[in-house]
């Protein structure tokens, strides 16, 4: 896979980057999070850049583009932490719709979500079983022509921003992925901020009524949808990480350059520079093994893939956990409050090290792909 920015790709990212530093600044984005819902008006400049389409088929008004390209916007969006939907939506959800072929309410979904007019989610985690990839409690069973869905599912990431959801679970025993609109009747969601004050939601479906066409895929074909979609949403995420990762390096740099102890700046000091040099190997060891992560999405060995991703999950995490550290340490004082964006970026790299799977269940992820 060629990782070097097409012109195409080179275009993107400047015009990503120049609406970072416009509509992401400090104060914007802790506006947005105070807000406690998400801003349509922000996911429709994501989308008016292509950022909603860009993994949609062009058959559905999307720019069909590649790992690599998503991963290169998913880094510009890291720098800016942008807390809106874009992973859970516009990779995941998107993802999963998109390998299910010649259905009328895949269409419809994509091509609204590609023109920005609609925000989906991704509900799969129940409770008692963490990061679970097989749905048990949710179940759907057949009412005369229909379905009715009954179930609760956990910590679903921007549910309650979302106009429909893609749910797992279990009908006449197998997986089974259902299409339910956010506020179709039963359907029931109390938000709540997660610890990098993005949002996340709990979901009861009590007797919801479905029709026939809300089944979009069952068994192995289920199965399958969802493995690839979650293993392009933990590349996103990595990418992500890696993108804020770098601005936080670098933020941290400028105040060591700035702050000044015994009359010359920190930056000076020989211990200083040493700790920055390490926070810079492990964020390009992590950039490199997110171009590992991107390359594996085009290999057909499905258990292989998993396997490469979830072992860049846990590099990743490790490296975010250790640069967010460094930074608040390195700043301070000032580095435990919350009058610096340092703390921002902080508590999202940390907080990315649980999303989609902690590294226990990444290494046990990567450790049954091995023998399987």
């Amino acid at each position: 896979m060629d990782f070097a920015y097409s012109e195409e790709q080179r275009m993107l990212t400047d015009s990503l980057q120049r609406m970072m530093a416009e509509q992401w600044t400090y104060d914007r984005r802790r506006k947005r999070m105070a807000q406690g819902a998400l801003d349509r008006q922000a996911w429709l400049e994501l989308s008016e850049l292509g950022v909603a389409g860009l993994l949609v088929s062009q058959d559905f008004g999307g720019f069909e583009q590649t790992p690599a390209s998503m991963l290169a916007v998913h880094q510009v969006l890291g720098r800016g932490i942008v807390s809106e939907p874009v992973i859970s939506s516009a990779v995941m959800a998107v993802m999963l719709l998109g390998q299910i072929q010649d259905n009328a309410v895949c269409a419809k979904w994509l091509s609204a979500h590609a023109e920005g007019a609609a925000v989906l989610a991704v509900a799969w985690q129940e409770d008692g079983e963490r990061y679970s990839l097989e749905p048990l409690a949710c179940q759907v069973q057949t009412d005369g022509a229909g379905y009715v869905l009954t179930g609760r599912k956990r910590y679903v990431w921007h549910g309650a921003g979302s106009d429909a959801m893609i749910v797992t679970a279990r009908l006449d025993g197998q997986m089974a992925l259902v299409v339910v609109a956010t506020d179709a009747p039963g359907v029931s969601i109390t938000d709540y901020p997660t610890f990098d004050q993005s949002r996340c939601a709990d979901v009861t479906f009590d007797k919801v009524k479905l029709d026939a066409s809300a089944v979009i895929a069952t068994g192995q074909t289920a199965q399958s949808a969802f493995a690839l979609a979650f293993d392009y949403a933990l590349t996103a995420l990595c990418a992500h990480a890696c993108g804020a990762m770098g601005y936080l390096i670098e933020s941290t740099t400028n105040y060591l350059k700035t702050r000044k102890q015994f009359g010359q700046p920190l930056i000076n000091f020989q211990v200083l520079q040493h700790r920055v040099a390490d926070m810079l190997i492990e964020q390009e060891m992590a950039l490199s093994a997110t171009f590992v992560a991107a390359a594996a999405l085009s290999e057909t060995d499905a258990a292989l893939r998993s396997k490469r991703v979830s072992m860049v999950k846990t590099e990743v995490a490790n490296a975010a956990r250790m640069i967010g550290e460094q930074a608040v340490q390195l700043h301070g004082g000032m580095g435990v409050t919350d009058e610096l964006e340092v703390g921002d970026y902080f508590k999202r790299l940390t907080y990315a090290g649980y999303l989609l799977g902690d590294n226990d269940f990444h290494l046990a992820r990567a450790q049954s792909m091995a023998t399987a």
